[in-house]
């Protein structure tokens, strides 16, 4: 089998892409954002999370005609209304990025077969590979999105903001 008609077997049905393109850019943004904050934040070292602090990075899935825009700020990832013009783009089909986030597929092999595509700001794509490619674990994987799972998580990441505010609160008062 051809690397198109491989391609072409793991593309979103024409019906479903065509809906997903007709749907707002910022809710899914908002969702998008939620998902990389309960799974990859934790993840991330903080000279990477610094690094990234303000810039905007648009996620293209490009069978689907969905993009998603989002930048780091604070301590956690932030949608944002659609950019005319992000930092740093990075575009692949849906099954691509899905083979990119379960470590079935690299990100070199995907961008060299040009099925994998970044625009913008080269150090900030090399960071954001970097940083990802340190990730031991899978980023996706379905027993994580038990609600059993994203309650803990979103537990934990309430108690790590709480702790941490508390800490400069602390701080602060003791200047």
């Amino acid at each position: 089998m051809s690397m198109q008609t491989n391609q072409a077997a793991y593309r979103l049905p024409a019906p479903v892409a065509k809906a997903v393109s007709l749907l707002p850019a910022y809710p899914g943004s908002l969702l998008f954002v939620a998902l990389l904050n309960l799974l990859v934040v934790r993840h991330l070292p903080r000279d990477s999370t610094e690094a990234m602090s303000g810039k905007i990075v648009r996620i293209k899935v490009t069978d689907a005609g969905a993009a998603f825009d989002f930048r780091w700020q604070g301590d956690g990832f932030v949608a944002c209304a659609a950019a005319s013009l992000p930092d740093l783009t990075i575009a692949a089909s849906a099954h691509d990025f899905y083979l990119l986030s379960q470590r079935r597929e690299d990100p070199d092999t995907l961008f060299f077969a040009r099925r994998l595509a970044m625009d913008g700001d080269t150090d900030l794509g090399l960071l954001v590979k970097n940083s990802l490619d340190a990730i031991d674990a899978p980023l996706f994987s379905p027993d994580r999105l038990a609600p059993r799972a994203v309650w803990a998580a979103l537990r934990d990441r309430v108690g790590q903001r709480y702790a941490s505010r508390t800490a400069r609160a602390g701080t602060a008062g003791d200047k």
